[in-house]
Formats: structure tokens, C-alpha cells, sequence
């Protein structure tokens, strides 16, 4: 027979450990938060640029593949 009392205290144990798993996470994501601040806009300038680049560079890989692919079956 289960005996319901210790099904209770396994229960409030559940609920306890997930409040403190969220209340961690809080935690980390708030030093995160701290830590952060706002690029400079030459900081920005390049990120952006970086970016541009890669998106660029990955449309022409794509772009090659995609010709070859037109060629190759002929």
C-alpha cells in the first residue's frame, strides 16, 4: 500500500528543487545582464561588417552550387 504522506513530502520536494533550479538561472542570466553594456559604434561598425561578409560569402557558395548544378545534369 502507498502510504500518502511520503508521496506529499516527495511532491514538496519536487516543487522545492524547481524553484531553486529557476531562481539559479535568474541568477546567471542577471550577472550576464550586468556584465553587458553597449557597443561603440566602431565596435558596431565591425560586427556589422563581419556579418555582411559571411551573409555574402554564404549566398555565393550558394549561388556556385546552384550554377553547377544547372550544368552538370546537361
Amino acid at each position: 500500500m502507498v502510504d500518502l504522506n511520503t508521496i506529499r513530502d516527495q511532491v514538496k520536494d519536487v516543487k522545492i528543487s524547481k524553484v531553486n533550479v529557476n531562481e539559479e538561472l535568474f541568477r546567471k542570466y542577471w550577472r550576464v545582464l550586468k556584465l553587458a553594456r553597449t557597443p561603440t559604434r566602431d565596435e558596431f561598425t565591425k560586427i556589422a561588417l563581419v556579418a555582411a561578409a559571411g551573409v555574402v560569402l554564404i549566398g555565393l557558395i550558394g549561388f556556385v552550387i546552384y550554377e553547377l548544378m544547372l550544368v552538370l545534369p546537361k
